[in-house]
């Protein structure tokens, strides 16, 4: 970032929550900040149920299922193999999932790789020569332990404004010391999460209920504070008119009631002085954190029941799990594929760590596929509903078979098709052991045999 836009930034932070021509400040009667840096963005990740939710929640459902990387065209290509290896081997998809939520935290986040050139610390700052390579690890990292030391000014350069040198710095092993690595960009992949004006740096997904955030934390905080000190209601003593308390008298009060207050004292004994329990002053909180939780939901898209952990179906509306869904669909396609998967892939096939290819296809999970317990109880209404069916005797004059699976039983016209062709092979097996005199049921219970008299004993 350049000097110019470092000071327009420090300019628009101070002009936040100004008004009445800078009269009043809002955002420092409200106490919310006007800049936010990286370790504030990571705390509150890590501290704040919501703002976790906010970042865990879409790339949950994101990542969510199998991810198939094939070869255009081809099946079971070298390709798609070789693929399946190295993610096998690597666990590519858990480091996809933790590069997307480190670079979520703030305004970028980078993968290191690994290549197999490396020997020393100093052969990290050098450019990735061309050849086959190997990929022995990948590393995720976020902006804060990952900042730009030097960028390319070279306007003839077809990377002219972008990094060209990182400082990563980790704790290698065991050691509470840290490492400072010089690396070059060859070796990282940047990820941005919303660009807007940088093509280095975006908007983080926290920055825009960050005030919504800070009032949660207060109401939720407060809250507690609240019924801490309100549940228990406080006391006060009234002295009797025609009562003098003595110095002696007020210091066996005062520890008293500093007993009382420890929880070594559950009664206080006294002569001249009433005490009257003061009134509880807690009021319920929850129309008010509602109402900062619905705009999160309006600035982030996801809906309150999914932002609040209550995923289940018959808690969401159709509707909003509708659109929670398009919602992953879109960031599935125009983020997660296009910012985080082709770019790594194309490192690997430019490394020559996967082979070369004209095209690739990146195939998703079904996000509107019914779960097992869906499936279970959509089958358990079926049955329902046929059994009643057919123990009507005149519902087939009424509705033929055909028209009942079609409209009340929900089959498409694949599924109808089988129904129908196994109830025809059913009716021509039944017409087939009629005609050969066959039992139609195999499990019927057959006719007992008689049984012979025993014979009478002679007499004597």
């Amino acid at each position: 970032m350049t000097l110019g836009e470092l000071i327009g930034r420090a300019k628009f932070a101070q002009s936040l929550g100004k008004e009445y021509g800078g009269d009043r400040d809002i955002y420092q009667a409200l106490g919310y900040d006007k800049e936010i840096t990286f370790d504030k963005y990571a705390a509150r990740y890590s501290r704040q149920d919501i703002a976790k939710a906010v970042i865990n929640r879409p790339i949950s459902y994101t990542w969510k299922g199998d991810i198939l990387v094939a070869e255009e065209g081809k099946e079971d290509s070298e390709f798609e193999k070789s693929w399946k290896d190295l993610n096998k081997k690597l666990k590519l998809k858990s480091k996809l999932v933790r590069l997307d939520k480190l670079s979520s935290i703030g305004s970028y986040g980078v993968m290191l790789m690994g290549l197999n050139d490396v020997t020393t610390d100093a052969d990290f700052k050098k450019p990735v020569k061309e050849g086959k390579h190997e990929l022995l690890y990948v590393t995720p990292i976020t902006e804060g332990s990952a900042p730009v030391q030097k960028y390319i000014t070279d306007p003839s350069n077809e990377r002219y404004g972008l990094p060209e040198l990182y400082n990563i710095t980790f704790t290698r092993g065991d050691s509470d010391a840290e490492v400072t690595l010089v690396v070059h960009y060859s070796r990282i992949l940047h990820i941005v999460p919303e660009p807007l004006s940088s093509e280095t740096e975006g908007e983080p997904p926290l920055k825009g209920i960050w005030n919504r955030l800070m009032d949660l934390e207060k109401l939720t905080g407060g809250s507690a504070e609240m019924f801490w000190r309100g549940a228990r209601p406080g006391y006060q003593g009234k002295i009797k008119d025609d009562f003098t308390l003595t110095p002696k008298a007020e210091e066996d009060l005062q520890k008293q009631i500093d007993e009382y207050e420890n929880n070594l004292r559950r009664m206080l004994l006294n002569d001249g002085v009433d005490f009257q329990a003061l009134e509880t002053q807690i009021s319920d909180p929850s129309a008010h954190v509602d109402i900062q939780i619905q705009m999160i939901s309006a600035m982030t898209g996801i809906p309150k029941r999914i932002l609040t952990g209550s995923e289940r179906g018959e808690l969401s509306s159709t509707q909003d799990i509708t659109s929670w869904y398009a919602l992953i669909q879109t960031r599935r396609e125009e983020y997660a594929e296009e910012v985080i998967m082709r770019p790594f892939i194309d490192m690997c096939i430019a490394y020559k760590i996967l082979p070369k290819v004209e095209d690739y296809t990146i195939v998703w999970s079904d996000l509107f596929s019914p779960s097992d317990k869906e499936k279970a109880d959509v089958g358990k209404i079926r049955a329902s509903t046929l059994k009643e069916y057919a123990n009507s005797p005149a519902a087939e004059m009424i509705i033929p078979p055909e028209m009942f699976l079609k409209l009340f039983m929900g089959l498409d016209e694949e599924q109808l098709d089988e129904v129908l062709k196994a109830m025809k092979d059913a009716i021509a097996e039944e017409e087939r052991a009629i005609a050969a005199g066959e039992k139609l049921d195999p499990n019927a219970p057959t006719e007992p045999e008689e049984e012979e008299d025993e014979p009478k004993p002679e007499e004597e």
